[in-house]
This record gives C-alpha cells, structure tokens and sequence, in this order.
C-alpha cells in the first residue's frame, strides 16, 4: 500500500488501476479532446480522465464515449444538460473523484494550455508532502505565458495581485485552473458552500484551502494560449474575480471554516 493512501482510498485506487484522476471539463472542444485524453493517458505514471461535458452541441461527448471504449476504466464522463459554470463542472467531478476513492485529483483545461507533462511535476509536490495543493503557477517564476495579447497577460497577472493582497494568499497566481489536491483537501472542504461559477471559483478553491489550514504551494509552468477551439473567456468572468473576492474576504470573517485534521 502506498503511505499517500488510506485503506479506504487504497481499495478504490487498486481497483481503477491508479491513485490519480484529471478532471478535465469540455465545452465544444472537438478539436481538443481526443488529444488532450490520449496525451494524459500516456503519461509514466497512470493518471485516469474524467471529463465534464456541458451537452457541448459539437459532438464532443461522443469523442469522449469513443476514449472511454478504447481505454476501459480510464475514460469516464459526467453529462451535464447544459453550461452551467465551470465551478459546478468542477465540485460535480470532485464528487465523483472523491467517490471512485483517488487520492490526487487535478484540474486542466482541455485546450493544452496547461502542459499534461506538468502534472507529474504537480503530482509528485503533493504526492511527497511538501504541498496539499499545488498550483500550476505562471508567475512564480516571472510571466511564464505565450501568445495571449499583452493586455490579457497584463490584466490577468495584476488581478492575480490584487487577489493576493486582498485575501492575504501566499499565491503568486491565485487565479490559476491547473491544480493538484490532496483528497483530503477537498473531502475536508464544504464543497456544498463553494459558491463561485466562473473565473472566481479557482480563487475562492485556494482560499479556502487555505483558510482550512492545508499548505497552497505553486509549481512554476509556462502556459501556452489554445490553438484550436475557442475561449471561454471574457470580461464579465474577470469582472466576477475582482468584486467577488472582496465579497470572499468579508464572508471570511465570519465564517468558521473546518480544520485540517490534526491542525
């Protein structure tokens, strides 16, 4: 038995094979997603997909089923009816992660904006103790970020900023999508009062680990902006970052946040 795996959660990563899940949630991402499972998936080390698709009308969940026929019991899929947040996608894969029993459990674009090699390197800050969650960071280290105009690398590295000083993180990128967590992070997380959708919810994930007193560690990666398929991005989901997180900040100070065990 691995000494990262409880009993519980031991029997249920011998029996898919692997301790590892990457949730990776998908909106018209035909041109990404056979890709994006097939370079997860020939990994060194086992990490198994479980991809939230939002009734994407471009047949993406079809290329998903396709995956999950080629490769048993490494393929899983949740259909949803409809977009409804990438928080939602997010807390309804950590569910699933969480019951299938894995004890690390990541986010990633399907895009390839976040490198699959680096989840290894995510995995393995976790994976010896030295962090709880770890952030795929693009500013730890500089601006580490290709081909996004400068006006969006400038917004998002000072909103970045912003949050820190706001919220008292000791988080370089605080608005990061590419994250590892311990189990236990997010079992011991009130997933139910999660309450962000859009942009916001990876900053308010952080937050509140780290106010349950887990350790929010970062792992310098270079982004790279998508090739194919379109963004989701847009102001409005900025805008929901920059006035919600002082919204979070206020919530916080009166709000009694469950500890990590043995904290």
């Amino acid at each position: 038995m691995s000494t990262n795996q409880t009993p519980a959660t031991a029997g249920a990563a011998a029996k898919s094979g692997s301790d590892s899940v990457v949730i990776i949630p998908m909106y018209n991402e035909r041109e990404n997603a056979a890709a994006i499972i097939e370079a997860v998936l020939a990994l060194p080390v086992r990490f198994d997909v479980l991809v939230v698709d939002d009734n994407s009308p471009d047949g993406t969940a079809a290329i998903v089923k396709e995956k999950m026929e080629r490769h048993p019991g490494r393929v899983m899929i949740i259909e949803r009816a409809g977009k409804l947040g990438l928080g939602t996608a997010y807390i309804e894969g950590f569910r699933r992660a969480l019951d299938e029993g894995y004890e690390y459990i990541f986010e990633m674009d399907a895009d390839f904006s976040h490198n699959p090699q680096d989840l290894l390197k995510l995995r393995e800050a976790v994976a010896s103790g030295e962090m709880d969650m770890a952030v795929g960071s693009r500013y730890l280290t500089g601006v580490n970020v290709v081909n996004w105009p400068m006006g969006r690398v400038l917004m998002s590295y000072f909103a970045s900023k912003y949050v820190r000083l706001i919220t008292g993180m000791p988080v370089c990128d605080t608005t990061a999508g590419f994250a590892c967590y311990r189990a236990e992070v997010l079992r011991t997380m009130e997933l139910d009062k999660i309450r962000f959708k859009g942009y916001a919810f990876q900053i308010e994930m952080k937050f509140t680990a780290h106010k349950c007193g887990f350790r929010v560690g970062e792992v310098p990666i270079v982004f790279v902006n998508r090739v194919l398929g379109t963004s989701k991005m847009s102001t409005g989901i900025f805008g929901e970052a920059l006035f919600g997180v002082i919204q979070l900040k206020i919530d916080s100070w009166r709000r009694k946040y469950p500890r990590k065990p043995g904290a």
